[in-house]
């Protein structure tokens, strides 16, 4: 066979590989990992979480400065922001909140060289239906990230809860009543999670069928009815595979059908 023509056989085949490629595997955490684990975490994971601001019970951010080692060593970014609780928000003016939030959001994912049309989540871990004050700050930082020129997510519960006569999941109520925003869900419950393994489907396979991102396990295991076993270590956190068991190696675990979700590179 001619050269010319094999390397034309290689090129195609190369594109159709990446073409069929259904999913990606991410990682996110409160802490950073540390540069030195970041090439064995990339043997697994394409991309990772990033915290804009104090990660939730943190009094500091490990992450800040930390997006060019990342960048370097071949990582996609999900990028992250910690919203309010309702307890913060409840008797307070949740629409100054949510833009003075969104301002803020957008200075540090400039300070940390994030390009501009980047998706910015909004970390959102209480599930349920949402209360008036939550959506009124959801509404404001939403409307805040879009209108400098970036776009809004949120990571939230892709799971069902009880809701009057029905249920209802905070990813789906977002969905309703902000369709364009994009969705970062978390869903272990098994089915359909499959535990703390590196072998997740694409994320619609977490029940909510427009996730961009499906995060499928959580360190510590949760203990809700229905939360997966699989793969867990017996002090009930998920490590990352192949990596000695610590703080550091301590992990949530997602999925998505892009291999840089934020669009952060």
């Amino acid at each position: 066979m001619p050269r010319k023509f094999l390397s034309v056989l290689v090129f195609f085949g190369a594109i159709c590989h990446a073409q069929n490629r259904a999913h990606y595997l991410g990682f996110d955490k409160n802490d950073y990992p540390g540069d030195d684990l970041l090439p064995v975490l990339h043997k697994t994971f394409a991309f990772t979480g990033y915290w804009l601001n104090n990660p939730p019970g943190m009094a500091s951010n490990p992450w800040a400065g930390k997006r060019a080692s990342l960048r370097a060593a071949g990582f996609g970014f999900v990028i992250l922001f910690n919203g309010r609780t309702d307890a913060q928000l409840k008797g307070r003016d949740a629409s100054a909140l949510g833009a003075a939030d969104a301002k803020a959001a957008i200075q540090a994912a400039q300070a940390e060289g994030f390009p501009p049309h980047a998706i910015l989540f909004l970390d959102e871990e209480e599930g349920g239906r949402l209360l008036a004050e939550q959506t009124a700050y959801l509404n404001m930082w939403f409307a805040g990230v879009e209108k400098a020129g970036w776009r809004a997510g949120i990571y939230c519960s892709g799971i069902d809860v009880p809701d009057g006569q029905s249920t209802i999941s905070t990813a789906r109520d977002v969905a309703s009543r902000f369709p364009d925003v994009k969705l970062w869900i978390f869903n272990d419950q098994c089915p359909p999670a499959p535990g703390c393994v590196a072998e997740a489907t694409g994320p619609a396979s977490g029940g909510i069928k427009d996730a961009l991102i499906w995060q499928y396990a959580r360190s510590p295991r949760s203990h809700e009815v229905g939360s997966c076993k699989v793969g867990y270590a017996a002090d009930q956190n998920c490590y990352a595979p192949g990596l000695p068991h610590s703080g550091k190696t301590q992990i949530d675990m997602n999925t998505s059908s892009q291999a840089d979700p934020s669009a952060g590179r």
